[in-house]
């Protein structure tokens, strides 16, 4: 069975025996994904998915997403995995607009 369910809709509930996605979860409150990641039922598990140079949040507002991957980072049990431009699949212009991003990312930190 696939549920398809807003993230309100999470509070209370615990998800055993599933596979549960969270997609643009770089636009999540630090509430939000501990509410999120605290659903995982037994024989669970949680996916998260997001791009954290895409961030639609207001400024002051840190996202869920950043905030989780520090926090778990040394979590054995957590694996994180991160794509660059070389991971696009889409038009290879694409890949050249992600390249110019990180580099001015880069020589701005």
């Amino acid at each position: 069975m696939i549920e398809i369910a807003p993230l309100a809709y999470m509070r209370g509930r615990t998800l055993h025996n599933s596979i549960v996605i969270l997609d643009e979860a770089q636009n999540t409150t630090c509430e939000q994904m501990k509410m999120f990641l605290t659903r995982m039922g037994e024989n669970s598990k949680v996916f998260v998915t997001g791009d954290v140079t895409q961030i639609d949040l207001p400024r002051r507002v840190p996202s869920g997403l950043v905030h989780a991957m520090r926090l778990l980072k040394d979590i054995p049990e957590i694996a994180m995995v991160t794509m660059a431009a070389e991971d696009v699949v889409r038009n290879p212009l694409v890949k050249k607009i992600v390249q110019a991003y990180e580099h001015e990312q880069e020589n701005n930190e």
